[in-house]
């Protein structure tokens, strides 16, 4: 009787691990095909986007009018850097194994929210005057802590969700626009607000999934990824305008 049970537990144990070998060949075949699928210009943008802040933002951060200014625009520079720098760290690479691709996934979303909070921070330490500066800056870095604990414990959430989390916490930096605007002028204004409109855009894109012009090269997320980088782009332009020695 002892040995028919040993026998038995261990023909179990051997299904149980020709199961478990069957499902991770699985996975590593949806892996393969996801592989196969991603746009041929996945990630590319951020690439080109990442090495570019770097040498930008180091230019930024030394050029940059006192130690306060270098300190504020240091914090956006390592921001932006670790934005793009993880995207394209993603997206550029085939992440076979799914735990690995959505850790990427993870880490490549909670990027966006250090982005915004990074952004804030030089308007609110070396533009804004008065009792809301400080309050602002903890209430935009709260909200990206909070949104990087969302993104690390609800890992399936839809895409509307994150695209509305990511439009929410910008939405907490717009409060001191017109703080900003005063003390700024009307260039640097236009510049944040024209920025604040393109990465609004990519997010309702990214949410839709549309427009999706050539899904096998250049598809949505392309097209969001561009946004991206174009609005980057004016908020720093708006930084180094008050940042840099007149």
């Amino acid at each position: 009787m002892t040995d028919a049970r040993e026998a038995a537990a261990e023909r179990v144990a051997d299904v149980r691990d020709a199961t478990a070998a069957a499902v991770a060949d699985a996975r590593e075949a949806v892996a393969g095909q996801f592989a196969k699928v991603k746009p041929r210009l996945r990630g590319v943008s951020h690439e080109y986007a990442f090495f570019a802040s770097l040498f930008f933002g180091a230019a930024l951060i030394l050029l940059a009018k006192g130690l306060e200014a270098r300190v504020a625009v240091a914090i956006y520079a390592v921001s932006l850097s670790a934005l793009f720098g993880v995207s394209a760290l993603y997206h550029r690479v085939n992440w076979k194994r799914p735990s690995a691709r959505q850790w990427m996934r993870r880490l490549d979303h909670t990027m966006i929210f250090f982005l915004i909070a990074g952004t804030v921070t030089p308007f609110t330490l070396l533009v804004m005057e008065g009792p809301l500066a400080t309050p602002l800056l903890i209430a935009v870095w709260a909200g990206a802590l909070a949104g990087t604990v969302v993104e690390l414990i609800w890992t399936s959430s839809p895409k509307w969700v994150s695209a509305a989390v990511y439009v929410a916490v910008g939405l907490i930096g717009a409060i001191g626009f017109p703080a900003i605007v005063a003390q700024t002028g009307i260039v640097a204004g236009v510049l944040i607000a024209g920025g604040g409109a393109l990465y609004a855009s990519g997010a309702v894109i990214y949410a839709a999934g549309r427009p999706d012009p050539r899904p096998a090269v250049f598809g949505y997320h392309e097209i969001f990824h561009v946004l991206v980088i174009a609005a980057a782009a004016a908020h720093f332009a708006a930084i180094a305008l008050f940042a840099l020695p007149a």
